[in-house]
């Protein structure tokens, strides 16, 4: 496959929050990168005119058990994590008919605002908990020396201005992206096993406590005037405090 200037020949977006999706999805086309989807993404980048494969055909297995294995295949998540730069990666690649993906864009399943719902059953969160999405996330954060990966509708612009000019998303960019992913599938996983611990009949003290925070707003400095300093609220929606006021 000839690679452009930018780097990214193929992309894989797959997203529940479809902020700014249309306008994304539709500038990369335009760059001539090839789009694959999923499920309610990829209906609404058709419903839009934009060029889409789904992931099936890509894969030549169906979305099976209602919609809950989509993504989890070789063809993917070779895609994903195997490395341009390893010679033996390529040829395996290669020899299993697995070809790059360069960009993908996941947002997950709305747990957290599914579980904030006055009368909320467990078989109703569990149906909310993603899979393929954090896999895919994971493998793409791994991989972001290869891999540009999107978990943030505020970072849409920013890519695409670099990619739109002809330059490459560069290291330092991916290296962000990264640890921005991984701080989000971490928040993810703590408001799961918060929730099911308050559910059932866990301990009281767990071997580990995971908590998570997220940014309410900057100060103008911190506890003394020469530092800078930030006010985060808890992102457990059953945390009641000053940040939830």
């Amino acid at each position: 496959m000839n690679r452009p200037a930018h780097g990214i020949a193929r992309a894989l977006i797959s997203v529940s929050d479809k902020t700014g999706i249309e306008n994304l999805a539709r500038r990369l086309s335009l760059l001539g990168i090839e789009i694959l989807s999923t499920g309610g993404t990829a209906k609404t980048l058709r419903a839009a005119g934009i060029p889409v494969k789904d992931v099936s055909a890509e894969t030549g297995f169906p979305e099976i058990l209602g919609g809950r294995v989509k993504t989890l295949h070789p063809k993917i998540h070779g895609g994903i994590l195997g490395k341009r730069d390893d010679a033996g990666h390529r040829k395996e690649m290669e020899e299993h008919g697995i070809a790059p993906i360069d960009l993908v864009c996941i947002n997950l399943y709305p747990f957290v605002q599914t579980v904030s719902k006055p009368g909320t059953t467990l078989s109703e969160a569990c149906e909310q908990i993603d899979i393929g999405g954090p896999a895919m996330v994971r493998a793409s954060a791994k991989n972001f020396r290869d891999v540009v990966i999107l978990t943030d509708p505020s970072d849409y612009d920013r890519v695409l201005a670099l990619l739109e000019s002809g330059f490459p998303v560069g290291l330092e960019v991916r290296q962000e992206l990264s640890a921005k992913a991984y701080r989000m599938t971490s928040a993810y996983d703590a408001a799961i096993a918060s929730y099911l611990g308050q559910t059932g009949e866990g301990d009281l003290f767990p071997g580990t406590l995971s908590l998570s925070y997220t940014l309410a707003q900057t100060l103008r400095y911190g506890e003394n005037p020469h530092q800078k300093g930030a006010f985060y609220r808890s992102s457990d929606p059953a945390d009641v405090g000053v940040g939830s006021a």
